[in-house]
């Protein structure tokens, strides 16, 4: 099975889950999505996710310089994309139970 189209049903998700203890810049999240497991995320994908959880009002955003480069971009929970996470986290969560059972189910190949 293709994991790129369940990736972007859930994307929104993991970028809220990852951001749960740590804020973090761009390509700090798309490092941490990729050591999660998600090593198929797309860089385009999650910075597009990024700006669209902010203008949906999920996130704030600060600007730490760098001594590096440019200074980062990083980006925050704030009370609603807590709200958010725990509300979508309960979706998956259900969704995800009833896909174990059907998959679990008699008669339904594996």
């Amino acid at each position: 099975m293709d994991t790129t189209q369940l990736l972007k049903g859930v994307l929104d998700l993991a970028v809220l889950a990852v951001l749960r203890e740590e804020d973090g810049y761009g390509y700090d999240i798309l490092r941490r999505l990729r050591t999660a497991g998600l090593e198929e995320v797309g860089d385009a994908s999650v910075y597009g996710t990024l700006r669209r959880l902010f203008q949906n009002g999920l996130l704030t955003t600060y600007v730490v310089p760098s001594e590096e480069g440019p200074h980062r971009k990083y980006y925050a929970l704030n009370a609603a994309g807590r709200t958010q996470l725990a509300q979508s986290g309960k979706v998956w969560r259900s969704f995800a139970s009833t896909m174990d059972n059907l998959l679990d189910e008699p008669g339904v190949a594996a």
